[in-house]
């Protein structure tokens, strides 16, 4: 009788587990559904962003940049206002993804010149401590692009989103009003960026 009522125990026990676990599995589930979604005309918006795009901005701010050569320029004189649109890509040296799309763009830029007229512009928000490795992976990547060094990483203050998660690409139009952004990076992201700095060139 022992053995018959521990049988049935056991069973009574497994039973309850899978059912308590079951529900956690869903919710998994339903998380990362919800994280993956993305709107394809204004790319994903980070928690805590103020409104739909496109947003007002203070471009080209007023903040101090350093260049390749240890130059240091602030944005108003760097970011221009020229009646073009404006890409400004957001990156870190110790980001893979970041590498990436500038590896990807720098490919595509040469051919995208042709074909637009526009303003694109790489500023790295490393720690001071990584000044040396900006230098480096600028020199080496031997772009034709703008880079800038963010060393006081300021952008963060003043950027919707500030910035959480790299990379990260704002495009401005002619009146430095946000029109597109996008987080993070996978092969293809720059063509999308591209098309829509076409838009606003024509």
């Amino acid at each position: 009788m022992k053995k018959i009522f521990f049988f049935f125990s056991l069973i009574f026990f497994f039973s309850a587990c899978q059912q308590s676990q079951q529900p956690k599995v869903e919710v998994a589930k339903a998380s990362f559904t919800t994280q993956q979604e993305i709107t394809p005309t204004q790319g994903y918006l980070p928690p805590g962003y103020p409104l739909e795009l496109p947003i007002k901005t203070d471009y080209p701010y007023s903040i101090d940049l350093k260049t390749p050569d240890g130059k240091v320029i602030n944005s108003s004189e760097v970011l221009k206002k020229n009646g073009k649109p404006s890409v400004v890509m957001f990156w870190l040296t110790t980001c893979y993804p970041c590498g990436l799309e500038l590896n990807a763009i720098k490919d595509k830029f040469p051919q995208w010149q042709e074909e637009a007229d526009f303003n694109l512009y790489a500023i790295s928000t490393d720690f001071p401590k990584n000044a040396e490795k900006f230098v480096s992976r600028v020199k080496s990547g031997e772009w034709t692009f703008e880079a800038y060094h963010d060393y006081t990483r300021k952008f963060m203050g003043v950027m919707p989103g500030g910035l959480n998660g790299l990379p990260q690409v704002f495009v401005f139009d002619k009146d430095g009003t946000i029109v597109y952004h996008k987080r993070k990076y996978k092969p293809g992201d720059e063509d999308v960026l591209f098309a829509k700095v076409k838009e606003l060139a024509k």
